[in-house]
């Protein structure tokens, strides 16, 4: 019988098996991490009571595999035999009994199994959503994010099959192997050690076809995920648009089909190998009936068993061959389970890089100050900060010396900082150099310096996305580091040059900063980012799904509605990196304006490209080389006649026509 639906006592059909041998038998050979089974342990700790009672079922359905072929020996010898009809009908009436209990039992055993399946799915899916979101940003730039979503489902989902699954399959086919062969040796030893002749021909085969299918099934995997990224990068707005751009939807539908063929094939492959050995199980079981019944037939024309008997073995038949052929796999399936867990656990036992102090506190109410006190930065070692195997072979690149610009082969878009072009380091790996700056509370500082200066690298400690390798970062006369992680992030708000919007609504996107917002507060917002009514002209107003990353708003909308959100949020301290960026000039004009109303009142700290903007900061810092190289305001910088006076002749003098 089936265990609860899922994985049975006996064959119950290919499609089990077939599940059962496209384990990748190699898995076998796997060294686990020491504590793994403790971890699995406490994870199953909360459903002790629940798991007992499981295996409680498990065993008595395992216990009545027999009663059936039993019960048809007893209709046949003591009933159709001697003529007694109300014997055959109880007893036919106890088989039907059987099949019923059988069936509850099953109902019952699929409660449990999916109340202790699914308990265990939401526990560690929690629990790794909440580390993942504990990460640094450095974890998110070097990890494909189709890696994180497969330990969130498929091995999360394969690590409860310990307990489901795989459990209550090796319980119900120990017991049912036992009780099947003892109970077939009390009936007639002759004619068991008969059809135990034929277990070494159902699992030579077992086992062959078995690594061929888990080969098949390797390279299956290999195929749909080739497939699946390619549907992902051109189904996503920015590689449709790619496509469209190019004109090569023929090439494109080519080089699908091609892989689709591909996939195509090795399926076919793999199904009929499966079919195949399923062929050949079904005549090695039809063999074995015959042997059984050959045999059988003898011995009962000879008086030595009877001929209930002879049909009771043919009913054990199928449930001892198919434990037995489960059970030869039964350490792939364990071990398939428990390193599901350890990848689960891989990525709980990462450490985040960025963590609160035990004696961490608040900001202090009130404006704040921002320093940075002789400050050098490295961006971190990758074992620091990710996992190998969450990287993939060629789906994510290092980050260069000075930058964190992470390209995603998965789905053709970049990730981390949004510096395009971060500093080129020196030897020594460092981004930033001796960094000494300091912003008033309320006042602006303007960064100006070539590409891959360090400007966006600075900004990022600000709002502690990382920690500097020496040196001190405060805020409010706080080190950073002393400070609570939520209160600094309530405090700083950052503006980069693509802003982040979630396929949602806009009402949504705005809440994401502030959830108990009403829709005067929303409003407002809009209007102080001056794009209030832009947002009133849409179908849906608020309502309106803004699609992926914002693409159905032009980049100069969809900058105004991050600066609302901003505004939303209400922070005193205000990071801008280069928020106008790649606008052109009327959508420049209206986000400085958004800007402008974002940054008054506030300490700003701004990377700018724009004249006008450099101008009104109350200082400005030029950095080069992750060096402060001059300090001061305009025009101070510009009769000094240095690196500031370059940039002025090079990239703000035709803006000062």
């Amino acid at each position: 019988m089936s265990v609860g639906g899922m994985g049975g006592g006996h064959m119950g059909g290919p499609g089990g098996f077939a599940r059962t041998l496209r384990q990748d038998s190699s898995i076998k050979d796997h060294r686990l991490k020491l504590g793994t089974t403790r971890r699995v342990m406490e994870y199953a700790r909360p459903y002790r009571f629940q798991i007992a009672a499981f295996l409680l079922l498990v065993v008595f359905g395992a216990l009545l595999v027999v009663a059936t072929p039993l019960l048809l020996q007893r209709i046949i010898d003591d009933g159709v035999s001697r003529g007694d009809r109300r014997l055959v009908v109880l007893l036919a009436g106890l088989v039907a009994v059987v099949a019923v209990a059988e069936a509850a039992l099953n109902l019952v055993q699929r409660w449990f199994s999916a109340r202790i399946g699914e308990g265990l799915i939401y526990d560690l899916r929690t629990d790794v959503f909440a580390h993942v979101q504990q990460q640094s940003i450095a974890f998110f730039t070097r990890s494909q994010t189709g890696s994180l979503v497969t330990r969130l489902n498929s091995d999360v989902i394969g690590a409860q099959r310990a307990f489901t699954t795989t459990l209550s399959g090796v319980v119900s086919n120990v017991i049912s192997v036992a009780v099947v062969l003892g109970t077939m040796l009390v009936l007639s030893w002759q004619i068991t050690l008969v059809a135990l002749l034929v277990v070494p021909a159902l699992l030579l085969p077992a086992r062959r076809v078995g690594r061929r299918l888990a080969a098949l099934n390797r390279r299956d995997m290999e195929l749909n995920a080739e497939l699946g990224n390619r549907m992902t990068e051109r189904f996503n707005v920015g590689g449709a648009l790619l496509v469209k751009i190019f004109g090569t939807p023929e090439q494109e539908q080519a080089e699908f089909g091609s892989k689709a063929a591909d996939v195509r094939d090795i399926g076919i492959r793999t199904a009929m190998s499966s079919r195949v050995f399923f062929a050949a199980l079904a005549a090695m079981a039809s063999l074995a009936t015959a042997l059984v019944y050959g045999v059988g037939g003898v011995l009962a024309i000879e008086g030595e068993v009877t001929v209930g008997t002879l049909v009771a073995f043919a009913g054990l038949l199928g449930r001892l061959y198919g434990p037995v052929t489960a059970l030869s796999s039964v350490q792939v399936d364990v071990m398939s389970a428990l390193v599901s867990f350890e990848r689960v656990f891989e990525v709980l036992d990462l450490k985040p890089l960025i963590t609160d102090a035990t004696d961490a506190v608040n900001l202090p109410p009130g404006p704040l100050s921002v320093e940075l006190d002789d400050v050098h930065f490295a961006y971190p070692a990758a074992d620091k900060v990710g996992l190998r195997s969450l990287e993939g072979g060629t789906a994510t690149s290092q980050p260069a010396a000075g930058g964190t610009r992470v390209v995603h082969a998965s789905n053709g878009r970049f990730d981390g900082q949004p510096d395009p072009a971060l500093p080129a380091a020196p030897s020594s790996g460092e981004v930033l150099r001796g960094i000494s700056l300091s912003v008033e509370a309320g006042s602006m500082l303007a960064l100006v310096g070539p590409s891959g200066a360090g400007k966006t690298t600075l900004s990022t400690l600000v709002a502690r996305l990382y920690d500097p390798t020496s040196g001190t970062v405060l805020v409010g006369g706080m080190d950073v580091r002393r400070v609570r992680q939520a209160s600094l992030h309530e405090a700083v708000g950052v503006v980069t040059q693509d802003a982040h919007l979630f396929h949602d609504t806009v009402r949504a996107n705005l809440l994401y900063a502030h959830p108990d917002a009403t829709d005067d507060e929303l409003h407002a917002a809009l209007r102080a980012a001056h794009v209030e009514g832009l947002i009133q002209r849409l179908p849906e107003g608020l309502d309106t799904v803004v699609g992926d990353r914002g693409h159905r708003l032009s980049g100069g909308e969809k900058q105004r509605v991050a600066i609302a959100r901003l505004l939303l949020r209400s922070p005193r301290v205000v990071v801008l990196d280069e928020a106008t960026a790649h606008l052109d000039s009327e959508s420049e004009a209206a986000v400085q304006l958004a800007l402008d109303s974002a940054m008054i009142g506030r300490t700003s700290i701004v990377i700018a490209h724009r004249l006008s903007t450099v101008r009104k900061a109350d200082s400005i810092a030029v950095i080069d080389a992750g060096r402060v190289v001059e300090r001061g305001t305009h025009a101070e910088l510009l009769a000094a006649g240095g690196l500031y006076a370059d940039l002025y002749e090079t990239q703000f003098a035709t803006q000062d026509a």
